[in-house]
């Protein structure tokens, strides 16, 4: 009975998931260009706990490293679409989008055909 306290103890002590300090993660970010690219890793870096994030133009991706210690990728999603970009999981909310430049509004496929400034 002893044994099975301490094991008991032991197995309650230790994180059922182990959160990683540079966890990386990838995902889709709606976006155009170059603009939009440093409003995305803005939103993105400025959430506590990413230290690294980097936006793809043409494949729309974003990679980031995180410390899953301070924050969790919803965190990181929620702060793009606040910033006017949708993510998988969340969508920018009108006035958000709304308030990008023309060029990147990127729910208008004729925003594509404009110039894009960097």
């Amino acid at each position: 009975m002893k044994q099975l306290i301490i094991i008991l103890t032991i197995v309650m002590s230790v994180p059922l998931a182990a959160q990683d300090k540079n966890k990386k993660e990838v995902f889709t970010v709606s976006g155009n260009c170059a603009m939009c690219q440093k409003r995305i890793e803005k939103a993105a870096i400025e959430v506590k706990g990413v230290k690294y994030a980097s936006w793809d133009i043409p494949n729309k991706e974003l990679t980031i490293i995180m410390d899953e210690r301070k924050c969790n990728l919803d965190d990181v999603k929620k702060a793009i679409a606040h910033a006017g970009h949708d993510t998988e999981l969340y969508t920018a909310a009108d006035d958000s989008y709304n308030s990008l430049p023309p060029c990147c509004l990127y729910r208008d496929p004729e925003s594509i055909k404009m110039e894009h400034h960097k």
